[in-house]
């Protein structure tokens, strides 16, 4: 009987054993692949039981959460959503996050390890902190100005401080509510489905995400380029250049629409946009010192993030030398993000230093203490100082007494660059309007922090409405520069 009972014993003490291996393989081992398992909706239930923490400009939050009392209880709401969409993005119990929300998701929804107490607290007590503040760098007034002055026509602005690099407008329009698509339902997939197929795409980020080809604008980057490399020596001497300029290996002549562009100065074509004049000066310059000299300005690195990823801005490293000369003009391949183009126009203003750009200046607590900070980081030189100082002088006129008198600003220096970029099977799409600029003035106007490290704006217009003839940089694109400047520096008089 006795040895039954010890059969029986060992029985149930193996069963035991492997009851709790069998724990310990669930609890432990498959614990990770259990939580993310999308079956699993006690995650989602734990993310969404609290507020989600605010996103701020200039202190001031312009995203909240409301008790909706149901199973994931809490959703997002914004404050003048299609204003800070490009820069927000979305948070949506349906379709995940996106830029500034899904870049900082961890601090917003408080499952960064740094929000907590002490180190391992959350991996001890299994709790989730209280969602944290993420402080943007964006000028409330230059953002808002952006915004206005597109007018809902499809195009976008990036502004950028030169002196740190602190982005302090990013725009696209058409915009949208990213509210619409916080919660669940009929209702938020019928709207993401209504977004996703309007022909506007009003959730493409034009700023970051979208590329074009940057017209004349590009040719301040190759004026830099023929500067630091000595193919110009004197901005004021004649060039030597024909109009209309023989592409190299073709029977293919590139004309002007300004006129005196005839053996012009590199001064004279930067003032009145000269096709010619810079085409042949890539050439001169030479594929590969085009190519380290558009590269020291972000152009072809796909790793630039704000902290959002940012779309590559594009200078081919094959061409031949016709392509090269368009390419310098900023046709051919040659694409950018309206971000990258402000850059270009920071680096001008810097001194040729470019600072890295980036949107996100710090995130805290709940309560406000400090988690991370931003310092301002140096991308690359992108020219020489005294090549940043004529430059400078190039843009001025252009603005004072050349193609950018629309964004000119009393009492303030303005430098700028318009770009009328053709696009489209022979040229035949509807030019995009561009226009680069920089101000430097006093104080900012509503800023914080902006002071006198003034301004860079780059301003794209795909204005499909208008008429061809009436498609200008200066026209169309300078006139949104000139009150987002505004904004930051101010008036001067």
């Amino acid at each position: 009987m006795i040895r039954y009972i010890r059969r029986a014993a060992a029985c149930c003490l193996v069963l035991l054993v492997a009851l709790l291996l069998n724990a310990a393989r669930v609890q432990v081992f498959q614990a990770d692949s259990l939580d993310n398992n999308p079956a699993n909706r006690r995650k989602n239930i734990v993310r969404y039981d609290q507020p989600r923490g605010n996103i701020l400009v200039e202190g001031k939050s312009v995203t909240g959460s409301k008790d909706t009392g149901e199973q994931l209880r809490f959703e997002r709401t914004y404050t003048q959503g299609p204003l800070y969409a490009p820069v927000t993005g979305y948070a949506s119990q349906t379709y995940g996050t996106a830029f500034v929300e899904a870049a900082e998701d961890e601090v917003l929804s408080g499952t960064d390890p740094m929000l907590a107490p002490l180190p391992l607290w959350n991996e001890i007590t299994r709790k989730q902190q209280p969602g944290g503040q993420v402080a943007t760098t964006l000028n409330a007034a230059a953002q808002r100005a952006a915004y206005q002055g597109l007018g809902g026509r499809r195009g976008a602005v990036a502004a950028i401080e030169p002196s740190t690099g602190r982005i302090l407008a990013l725009v696209s329009s058409p915009s949208y509510d990213p509210g619409l698509l916080s919660g669940t339902g009929r209702t938020v997939a019928d709207t993401w489905s209504r977004l996703n197929a309007s022909t506007s795409q009003p959730m493409l980020n034009r700023a970051i995400r979208q590329t074009y080809p940057p017209g004349s604008t590009f040719k301040i980057v190759t004026a830099a380029a023929a500067l630091d490399a000595g193919v110009v020596t004197d901005v004021d001497a004649p060039t030597d250049t024909p109009d209309p300029y023989p592409l190299p290996g073709t029977r293919t002549s590139l004309p002007n629409e300004a006129r005196g562009c005839a053996d012009a100065s590199l001064a004279d074509a930067i003032r009145v946009s000269c096709n010619t004049v810079l085409a042949k000066l890539g050439v001169d310059v030479g594929l590969d010192t085009m190519v380290g000299a558009v590269e020291r300005f972000g152009f072809n690195d796909r790793d630039i993030r704000i902290p959002s990823r940012v779309a590559m801005s594009n200078f081919d490293t094959d061409m031949s030398k016709d392509q090269l000369a368009l390419s310098s003009i900023g046709q051919f391949n040659t694409r950018a993000t309206p971000l990258q183009m402000a850059m270009v126009a920071a680096a001008v203003a810097n001194g040729g230093d470019l600072n890295r750009p980036y949107l996100v200046e710090s995130t805290a607590t709940k309560g406000g203490s400090v988690v991370s900070q931003t310092a301002p980081r140096s991308y690359q030189q992108a020219m020489n100082p005294a090549t940043a100082m004529q430059l400078q002088r190039m843009m001025v006129d252009v603005v004072e007494k050349g193609t950018g008198t629309n964004a000119a600003i009393p009492g303030v220096t303005v430098g700028g660059k318009t770009g009328t970029a053709q696009h489209g099977v022979d040229n035949s799409a509807v030019p995009y309007a561009w226009f680069i600029s920089w101000a430097q003035g006093g104080g900012a106007a509503g800023g914080t922090g902006t002071g006198s490290g003034g301004v860079a704006v780059a301003v794209v217009v795909e204005d499909a409405a208008a008429r061809r003839a009436d498609i200008s940089g200066g026209g169309l694109a300078a006139p949104i520069a000139r009150e987002v400047m505004e904004a930051v520096v101010g008036r001067g008089e």
